[in-house]
């Protein structure tokens, strides 16, 4: 067995394994989808006193193939007070030999902030392994001493797909006096689970054998799978900002008079450039228009200064500056709309591809994004504040259908941000095509997104033709362009939405048979590969509804009758529905196609049912008109 052994207190304490770790002992499940496999994750947290929080960390990983690099770099994220120290790091072979040892000084020390320059007091020491042979583990330990008792982690298993688990500890000692309120989540999937032990004011939380979870089509993610515990002291510090955190309401006073209250200072150049705007008509109409001038003076640069680096700047300094983060910007936003008279409530929120919301009956600190919400008699205006580009009163796919801490004088208040149903994530296709006798064909194109389809288009705002071009050329690549050429690009903010139109020629789209000539119905579709799985372990998760709606129009080439059109289509399931439909006129051809899919977490025995309606829809996509010469 493995022994854990403890040395003196824990400020002085070296936490180590008793023995190598061979590949050959990891268990052939733990293998499977597995591109590391942690062998032990072992931490301790000594909670002190309200400002006195200590981790030690140890975390034996084995990286199976270069795919695994990246997940077990040795990284030690601090701010400017902590005290790091106990750094090691020892590399071993495939048998469990030791190749070479090292520490704190063979570390880079780093700005943390993945989107590159920036102000922050946020830093990270990173050791970088360049390994000369698969498999290899890594041996990780340090301690960090921490003033800011906040932010004590979550305890998960692991947090990204093909990552295995032999054993994980959490040993929480908290001598503080405070009390620590504690929450365990367990899987919905019976994905692994907790064990507890101890009691009183020492508790072990431990995982033991949790497979990798593969990263499968349409796989939720990890955080939605695993088990989790949440830790949250009642008393905490945050830069030497106390406060406790008892409630909603406790919490929320302390951030409202802590980090929103002491930065909404206007000034008089931000009194007349509200002025200057001479802001008329509704409430809606006075927030646009501010929303809209705010976005033309301002850019986002990551900032994270002042307590703990969730303090926003002051308006002013975004004033003057022209940029600011998602705090900064939120902020200054709001503070263009306090001189408005508009009141609004500066948000936090879980921002990411998969919805995550804060549990209401767990309180504690979290979120990555800040946003604005300004209440009117029609319903809540949502203001992302970081983008040029975005639409007013419009929320990207990364911050749809969860909530918000939405932080007022009295507390915080937790609301839903809006979730688009499929009719709003919509794409609106008409193409206008000639079929020429050498199997080419000529088109013009317009298309048209909204909701969710908008987010996803928005990217072109940033590119100039040439760079459109090939990004079109690359997400139509279902056709053999010989030239694509886009145009009229329209972003309009006021409403999410985006239009163009593209003149194409493409290749090879018909074939020869003898007189005749066949083509496929659809011209531009979703050519995903779905393949079947039986032997699917968990859930699939559809992210997003959708709706797509195309026109197409079909023009013969001269002396060429149509010959014959396939059946209408149909399908209805409760993943969504598809339809296919053709009418001729002369030497044209009509086809009407509509798909609508429904977001949702299904069960893994419904896996191969949807993998069946997504093939069968290509399958239509791909039925074949056929023409003959007269």
């Amino acid at each position: 067995m493995m022994k854990i052994i403890f040395l003196g207190a824990l400020s002085t304490a070296s936490m180590y394994f008793s023995q190598t770790f061979p590949v050959s002992a990891i268990p052939e499940n733990l293998k499977k989808n597995a591109n590391i496999v942690v062998r032990k994750d072992m931490t301790v947290v000594q909670i002190n006193k309200v400002d006195d929080i200590k981790y030690q960390y140890n975390t034996v990983t084995t990286v199976l193939n270069k795919d695994g690099n990246e997940k077990a770099v040795a990284y030690i994220p601090y701010d400017k007070g902590n005290s790091i120290s106990n750094v090691k790091v020892t590399i071993y072979d495939e048998a469990g030999r030791k190749i070479k040892s090292f520490s704190k000084s063979d570390f880079g020390d780093f700005a943390n902030n993945p989107q590159g320059i920036f102000y922050s007091d946020n830093r990270i020491l990173v050791f970088n392994y360049t390994p000369v042979q698969y498999p290899y583990t890594i041996d990780f330990s340090y301690q960090i001493s921490d003033r800011n008792t906040l932010f004590i982690p979550d305890f998960v298993p692991f947090s990204s797909t093909n990552t295995s688990l032999e054993e994980s500890e959490f040993k929480i000692i908290n001598s503080s006096g405070i009390e620590l309120r504690t929450k365990i989540y367990p899987s919905k999937y019976n994905y692994g689970s907790v064990i507890e032990s101890g009691n009183g004011n020492e508790k072990t939380y431990s995982y033991k054998n949790i497979p990798a979870i593969d990263d499968a089509l349409l796989i939720p993610q990890p955080v939605k799978i695993l088990p989790k515990v949440s830790f949250s002291l009642t008393k905490f510090n945050l830069a030497g900002k106390q406060g406790t955190l008892n409630n909603w309401t406790d919490f929320g006073t302390w951030y409202y008079n802590n980090l929103v209250e002491p930065v909404a200072i206007s000034t008089p150049a931000i009194k007349a450039e509200v002025a200057s705007l001479n802001l008329q008509g509704s409430v809606e109409d006075k927030v646009k228009k501010i929303y809209q001038y705010m976005q033309t003076k301002t850019r986002y640069i990551y900032v994270g200064l002042g307590i703990g680096g969730w303090l926003p700047m002051l308006p002013d300094e975004v004033h003057k500056k022209g940029y600011g983060d998602c705090k900064g910007l939120t902020n200054y936003m709001k503070a263009l709309l306090n001189e408005a008279g508009i009141p609004s409530y500066y948000c936090v929120i879980n921002s990411g591809a998969s919805q995550v919301s804060f549990d209401p009956d767990f309180p504690r600190m979290g979120g990555n994004h800040a946003i604005l919400m300004v209440p009117t008699e029609k319903g809540n205006i949502w203001l992302e504040n970081t983008s040029q580009q975005m639409a007013f009163n419009h929320l990207g796919y990364s911050t749809t259908d969860r909530n918000v801490l939405s932080v007022k004088k009295n507390g915080i208040e937790l609301i839903n941000t809006p979730a688009y149903p499929a009719e709003q994530n919509k794409e609106k296709q008409i193409l206008k095509i000639r079929v020429g006798e050498d199997n080419s064909i000529l088109g013009e194109g317009n298309f048209c997104y909204t909701g969710n389809q908008y987010d996803y288009n928005l990217v072109f705002t940033g590119l100039n033709p040439k760079e459109r071009n090939d990004a079109v050329k690359r997400s139509l690549d279902i056709l053999n362009f010989e030239k694509v050429e886009m145009k009229n690009f329209i972003n309009d903010k006021d409403k999410a939405l985006i239009t163009y139109d593209i003149d194409f020629k493409a290749n090879n789209y018909s074939k020869k048979a003898g007189n005749s000539l066949m083509f496929r119905a659809v011209p531009i579709y979703n050519n995903t590969i779905y393949k079947t799985d039986e032997s699917r372990e968990l859930p699939f998760e559809i992210r997003q509804s959708f709706e797509d709606e195309y026109e197409i129009n079909f023009t013969l080439p001269k002396g060429y009758k149509i010959d014959e059109l396939p059946e209408d289509s149909n399908l209805q399931s409760e993943f969504g529905y598809y339809t296919l439909n053709f009418a001729k006129n002369g030497d044209e051809i009509k086809v009407k196609r509509k798909i609508q899919v429904n977001k949702g977490a299904y069960p893994k025995e419904k896996y191969n049912e949807y993998v069946g309606f997504r093939k069968k829809i290509i399958n239509i996509d791909n039925s074949k008109i056929l023409i003959t010469k007269i």
